[in-house]
């Protein structure tokens, strides 16, 4: 049986890229109904394989317990599996009747599966299919997954802790304290969370409030351990041991809303030698305040729908598209790189769009039936409804638009970045987090409007959108670089900073032997941050804040 991680590891090795860091992990809960069995007169003993597929290869990643004799059963045993937002992870549930003499599967074992991506489950939350046999459905049955992120708490606490009636440790003046606050780990490690400041030659010190994730300062686990030791600074480095303490944070969560936690600091030394001793000082715990982070998955889950629009680059340099040189050149059996790249990028984020209708627009062409130049036209030439029905839809209507137009210039995207920024801007209205848009730029050349365009994205940067610029053919792309924020912060020609780095440029060469998937990981891998960071930063949360969100939250 092969590991999850093996498949990641093959996959990424394959596509000779970096590895993505894992989003979050996600819990996938499943349960069938009406699971018939070929022997009508007996129950089916039922038990879900799950598969992912990778390089169009199916292998087994998991599988549920075996539940005797059920037509409806409901597993106990969950899949655990790794969320890539820019990654299409196609899974595969098979339901098999394991009779008890055996474990093995036979083809005459297998009742029905279901095939769909990790990011359908995700956006919907809760997906319920028929079950398929041999392409047809297998009876009334079905199976339901519903999907939950695995502790994902990005959650962090503020801390603000004093003292009373320290030791002294010092001859000539009074202790320098500071607190150290250790997690005790399951194999009884201890790891630091926090050092305090020193406060000099004060036997009372407050020390400055302190921020921490309940991650790190818990592992998610209200009930672990935490060891806090206040020490005496000593410049040489040999700092004396005043005394300790122990605490949860479900302890420490008591210091909510204006109460105080103390706690006696021990020096276990002087406990042991003197029959009177107290303690070496009170540690007092003034406030503990957590303040909710969320997570991309938490607005997905939420129902935020990720808004698409394609906008296509169809200046003369391109070539003359009948001309097999062409970078629009329509090939019967090979698409061309604008298509590559759109259908890589576009097949992702279709799967977080519930009505998988595109705007797709064409920028640097005349246009009929006047033939004026536009910068921002409907490639289906509705300018009413630019909308594409799903991928394909705008696949087909980049190729019947293509021999209308006159390919002419100059490549500005300002245009169209504006237009997509209107949609944005009229979301924000709404204080929700219901739409996001993704704006997938194709174009072939160095931009001509570079300081519109400037302009354009320093403003975008305060909206729910994110723009990904894909350099197709051989041009010069150095200036392009300098939109995406990564190696400096993009200004607009008045010198206003972008609020926060919202353009992916990807040359496509660099993924002409590559996989659709390398493209789509590189040009999408930042979005899910970007989606975050707009939304908290707004202090905007989730919509739906419902069963799955309140199962996150720490139980108070």
């Amino acid at each position: 049986m092969k590991k999850m991680s093996n498949i990641y590891e093959s996959a990424a090795n394959t596509l000779g890229i970096f590895n993505s860091p894992c989003l979050t992990k996600v819990e996938l809960r499943v349960a069938c109904k009406g699971i018939s069995d070929r022997d009508a007169l007996s129950k089916p003993d039922p038990c879900v394989i799950l598969k992912m597929q990778s390089h169009g290869q199916w292998f087994e990643v998991d599988r549920t317990e075996v539940i005797r004799t059920c037509i409806n059963p409901v597993f106990s045993k969950l899949f655990t599996v790794d969320f890539y937002f820019e990654e299409v992870q196609r899974l595969r549930f098979e339901v098999h009747d394991i009779s008890s003499n055996h474990n093995g599967l036979k083809e005459a074992d297998f009742l029905g599966g279901m095939e769909c991506t990790l990011g359908q489950i995700v956006s919907q939350r809760k997906l319920s299919k028929s079950l398929l046999k041999h392409g047809n459905t297998a009876g009334k049955s079905s199976i339901t997954v519903i999907a939950e992120e695995l502790s994902g708490n990005d959650d962090y606490v503020e801390l603000s802790f004093s003292a009373r009636k320290l030791d002294d440790k010092d001859f000539f003046s009074k202790s320098d304290p500071f607190l150290e606050i250790f997690r005790v780990n399951d194999d009884a490690t201890q790891q630091l969370v926090h050092r305090t400041e020193v406060v000099m030659n004060n036997l009372n010190p407050a020390w400055k409030t302190f921020k921490v994730s309940v991650n790190s300062l818990c592992s998610g686990d209200q009930d672990r351990r935490l060891k806090c030791i206040v020490w005496d600074w000593d410049s040489n480095g040999k700092h004396d041991f005043i005394g300790e303490f122990s605490s949860t944070f479900k302890e420490m969560r008591g210091a909510m809303e204006g109460r105080q936690v103390q706690w006696e600091c021990i020096n276990p030394k002087y406990k042991a030698k003197k029959k009177s001793y107290k303690n070496s000082g009170i540690v007092i715990l003034n406030q503990c305040k957590i303040h909710k982070m969320h997570s991309f998955l938490d607005y997905i889950m939420g129902g935020c729908q990720i808004q698409f629009t394609v906008a296509i680059d169809f200046t003369a340099s391109n070539g003359d598209p009948r001309n097999s040189c062409s970078l629009h050149y329509i090939h019967p059996y090979q698409p061309n790189e604008y298509l590559k790249a759109l259908v890589a990028v576009g097949e992702i984020c279709q799967d977080y769009d519930s009505d998988k209708m595109f705007p797709a627009f064409g920028f640097g062409a005349r246009i009929p039936p006047e033939y004026k130049v536009s910068h921002d036209f409907a490639i289906n030439f509705n300018e009413d409804n630019p909308e594409c029905a799903g991928i394909q839809g705008v696949v087909e209507a980049y190729q019947s638009c293509l021999p209308k137009l006159q390919l002419y210039g100059p490549t500005n995207i300002a245009p169209i970045i504006q237009k997509v920024a209107k949609s944005a801007s009229e979301e924000t209205n709404t204080k929700e987090a219901s739409q996001y848009f993704i704006l997938l730029i194709l174009t072939d050349g160095v931009i001509t409007d570079m300081a519109d365009t400037r302009e354009a994205i320093v403003h975008a940067s305060h909206l729910p959108m994110s723009v990904i610029i894909v350099g197709v053919g051989n041009a010069d792309f150095s200036d392009m670089q300098m939109l995406d924020g990564d190696d400096g912060i993009l200004r607009s020609p008045k010198g206003e900073p972008v609020l926060r780095d919202i353009v992916q440029f990807v040359p496509f060469r660099n993924f002409k032997h590559a996989s659709p998937a390398a493209l789509a990981k590189s040009v999408l891998a930042e979005v899910p941050n970007q989606v975050v960071d707009y939304y908290n930063g707004k202090g905007i949360k989730p919509k739906c804040v419902s069963e799955y969100e309140s199962s996150r939250t720490l139980a108070p």
